[in-house]
């Protein structure tokens, strides 16, 4: 009875997460447990514009707010909305001011900052083993919140769904996504890697990848022909979201991609390259753990070299990806 007289007198509660697509995905099951578990909030989410629409095609969200330019414009709307709660997903500098400059009741998680540095510099491991969400369900606590365990959602609109007869014949009876793309270089397999590995296929295979990697998915084409998708940088991130949710498996680095496949419950083959799955941030399955398989170089003494990532490999030999046996990938793939 005490935790429902706490919970019924929340009324307004601002999210807070910025960016990036994987790490907006993986707030989805806060998102969903505030909203299903506090009676009559209205949850506000205040992100960034350009990854707005993963939060706005959202039905748990209420309304969204986007940082776009002016900070203290942000601000202004911010405080006519009179928050109750304020929940701090992303806990950098610019997230503080907020919370600062609204002066609500805000909650957090632990970021983990120096571990992962000790992890990615000194390659002392002290992190603890427990994935990014049931972290972010530390902020969430307080309001008597607790993880249904349902995983990630990922909600596609409807001009964007795309479905079977939107993609070629060949492709109607089963395909393998590859999402060939990332934030970073350092995170993405090499194309003579991904050419070796749909060369060993039996299923045919279609890409996925931004305009930034139209040049790698060209390459990769070029040696494959037939039996290959290429609508790189094509494709929306809804529309390709739509690939993932119809492709048999996927084939993908640590990326956004990676997590909306996890949403809609996808067998992953997840390959590694200098980051690591002991950040806390693999492909989020909790009840189907099995659906998720890991391939990375393990024991390489410079891996992890960073949190994040690198335009190129620091050591010059980017054997984090290269060492990788093209043999297991497909193996897992088969399975």
């Amino acid at each position: 009875m005490q935790q429902h007289s706490k919970i019924s007198i929340l009324k307004k509660i601002l999210l807070i997460r910025f960016s990036s697509i994987g790490d907006i995905v993986l707030t989805t099951p806060i998102v969903r447990c505030l909203k299903e578990q506090l009676q009559d909030i209205e949850l506000h989410v205040l992100t960034k514009k350009k990854f707005s629409s993963i939060y706005l095609n959202n039905p748990y969200v209420d309304k969204v707010i986007e940082l776009d330019n002016s900070f203290i414009e942000t601000i202004n709307e911010l405080r006519k909305e009179h928050y109750d709660h304020i929940i701090d997903l992303h806990k950098n500098w610019r997230s503080i001011r907020v919370r600062l400059a609204l002066h609500r009741k805000s909650y957090t998680f632990p970021k983990l900052n120096l571990k992962k540095t000790l992890l990615s510099t000194f390659k002392i491991n002290c992190m603890p083993d427990i994935h990014i969400v049931d972290r972010y369900f530390m902020a969430v606590k307080k309001l008597g919140i607790i993880n249904d365990g349902k995983g990630l959602d990922f909600f596609i609109s409807e001009t964007n769904h795309l479905q079977e007869p939107d993609i070629p014949e060949e492709f109607r009876n089963g395909f393998y996504a590859f999402v060939i793309g990332g934030s970073y270089k350092t995170k993405i397999l090499p194309a003579e890697k991904v050419i070796e590995i749909i060369r060993k296929l039996d299923e045919p295979v279609i890409l996925l990848g931004g305009p930034e990697d139209m040049e790698q998915a060209g390459k990769i084409a070029e040696a494959i022909g037939e039996n290959l998708g290429n609508p790189v940088g094509k494709l929306n991130l809804e529309q390709s979201a739509s690939i993932l949710k119809m492709a048999k498996k996927i084939l993908t680095g640590d990326t956004g991609m990676m997590h909306i496949a996890a949403a809609f419950r996808k067998p992953i083959v997840s390959v590694w390259g200098n980051t690591v799955p002991e950040f806390g941030m693999y492909p989020y399955l909790p009840y189907e753990p099995e659906k998720s398989q890991i391939i990375e170089c393990k024991g390489l003494h410079c891996r992890p070299c960073s949190k994040l990532g690198y335009k190129k490999c620091p050591k010059g030999h980017f054997r984090c990806m290269m060492n990788l046996s093209v043999d297991e990938i497909v193996e897992k793939l088969n399975l």
